[in-house]
C-alpha cells in the first residue's frame, strides 16, 4: 500500500493525514473484496525496513495501528471477516501486542474473508525463522523444498494470485518472497489513497488476462482447461 506520504505531500499535508486516508481505503478496499468472494487478503502495512523512518512517523504509524485496531476488530467480527498478523510482533509494545492477540481470537472463527496484515515483516526474516523452525521440529533431516511452506507465516493461506503494488515503484520490497514464485504482479501509478473501486477492478481485470502456465506450455493449459470443462458441461 505505497504512496500515503506522497498523496499527503501534494496536498501540503503531514505525512500522517495520508496514512490516516490510507487506513479509509483499507476499509473500502476489504469491502470489495467481500463482495468479489475474494478469500484472502494480505496488506504489507509496515516492513521491517521502515523502523529507518522519522522516530515520529514510526510513532505515529503504530498509534495508528492501535487506534484501527480498537476501532475496527468489532466490525470485522459483524462481518464475518477474520484477521491474522504477520511479522515480528516482540518489537511492538505490549498494549499493541495485546490487541492483536484480541483481534486474532474474537475472529479466528470467521470465513467470509482472512484479511492479513503484515507488520514488522520482512520475506527474508520469515524464510529464515521458518527454516529454523523446521530444524528445530526435525534435526538431522535432509530437507526439500516442500518441507518449508507449513513453517512461514502464512502456513494457513494458499500462495496469493496477484500481487498489487501502488504508488509508481515496481519492486516487491521484500514482501512474501517463498510465496510470491508464481503470483502475477500488478504494478500501478496510483498513490494507494487514491486505489478505488475502478482501480481495483482494473487490477482484476488485468489478472484475469493472463494465462497462468506454472511452467506448462500453452497447449498444456489449454488441454487441461478443456477436459476440466468437459466434465462440467456433460453435468448440464
Amino acid at each position: 500500500m505505497d504512496g500515503n506520504g506522497r498523496w499527503a505531500k501534494q496536498r501540503f499535508l503531514p505525512r500522517i493525514a495520508g496514512h490516516r486516508r490510507g487506513v479509509e481505503n483499507v476499509r473500502s478496499t476489504v469491502r470489495a473484496c467481500v463482495e468479489k468472494g475474494v478469500e484472502h487478503l494480505t496488506l504489507f502495512a509496515f516492513s521491517s525496513e521502515n523502523w529507518r523512518r522519522p522516530a515520529d512517523e514510526v510513532s505515529l504509524l503504530m498509534q495508528l495501528f492501535s487506534v484501527a485496531l480498537e476501532h475496527e476488530v468489532a466490525k470485522l467480527h459483524e462481518a464475518g471477516i477474520r484477521f491474522r498478523a504477520i511479522g515480528d510482533l516482540s518489537r511492538f509494545d505490549a498494549g499493541l501486542r495485546q490487541l492483536i492477540v484480541n483481534a486474532e481470537k474474537l475472529t479466528a472463527g470467521n470465513h467470509s474473508l482472512t484479511l492479513t496484515v503484515a507488520v514488522n515483516y520482512g520475506g527474508r526474516w520469515d524464510i529464515m525463522q521458518a527454516v529454523n523452525r523446521m530444524i528445530a521440529a526435525n534435526p538431522g533431516k535432509t530437507y526439500s523444498e516442500t518441507d518449508l511452506p507449513q513453517y512461514l507465516s502464512m502456513a494457513y493461506a494458499p500462495e496469493p494470485d496477484l500481487f498489487i503494488r501502488t504508488g509508481g515503484e515496481q519492486r516487491i520490497s521484500n514482501f512474501l518472497l517463498w510465496q510470491l514464485a508464481y503470483t502475477e504482479m500488478y504494478f500501478t501509478d496510483t498513490l494507494w489513497p487514491d486505489f478505488d473501486s475502478a482501480a481495483f477492478d482494473h487490477a482484476i481485470s488485468s489478472f484475469q488476462s493472463r494465462e497462468r502456465r506454472f511452467g506448462r506450455t500453452s497447449e498444456q493449459v489449454k488441454l487441461a482447461d478443456a477436459e476440466l470443462r468437459e466434465p462440467l458441461a456433460q453435468d448440464r
